[in-house]
């Protein structure tokens, strides 16, 4: 049995990508496509699933915060075919290492922003504070120590001051 080839137009892509018509042509001015785009009768460009299975990858890639010299440069090496796996794996796995020190930060972005909401919900209402999971700092084990390093003294111990609340 013959494979169906799709026919898909541009903005049909789009649509199917979240990507704009504006993007797709970027995405071929920048030789992001492993394949030529192909054209139709009068011009029109004419993608296929494959285009829009490679576009998927893409889009992943440059959400994880890949740059677009390296997006580049993998779309090289899927163009050029069998051979260049070494480098291939080389660019995902530089890139699996910013991915992951990026989600270690935004897991500490996370942890101060609870840590925030904590910290006003309480304010904002008070008697249920003893409720929920403390959100102030521990005391340390001598208060001294702590009014040395710039903490003030909240209802649960020692904290540090919210600039934030001074606006």
């Amino acid at each position: 049995m013959a494979a169906v080839t799709t026919h898909l137009s541009i903005g049909q892509v789009a649509e199917r990508t979240g990507l704009s018509v504006h993007a797709l042509r970027f995405y071929e001015h920048e030789g992001l496509f492993v394949n030529p785009v192909r054209r139709g009768p009068g011009g029109r460009r004419v993608y296929s699933q494959d285009d829009v299975d490679w576009l998927t990858v893409c889009i992943i890639l440059r959400a994880s915060g890949m740059p677009l010299p390296a997006l580049r440069r993998y779309a090289d090496l899927v163009r050029q075919g069998a051979g260049n796996e070494d480098e291939r794996l080389t660019l995902m796995r530089e890139h699996q290492a910013h991915v992951t020190t990026q989600i270690g930060r935004l897991a500490e972005c996370l942890d101060l922003i609870r840590f925030k909401v904590g910290v006003y919900e309480d304010l904002l209402d008070p008697d249920s504070a003893g409720d929920r999971q403390c959100h102030a700092a521990s005391p340390s084990a001598d208060d001294e120590d702590a009014n040395n390093i710039g903490l003030v003294d909240g209802p649960r111990g020692p904290v540090a001051p919210d600039p934030a609340l001074s606006l």
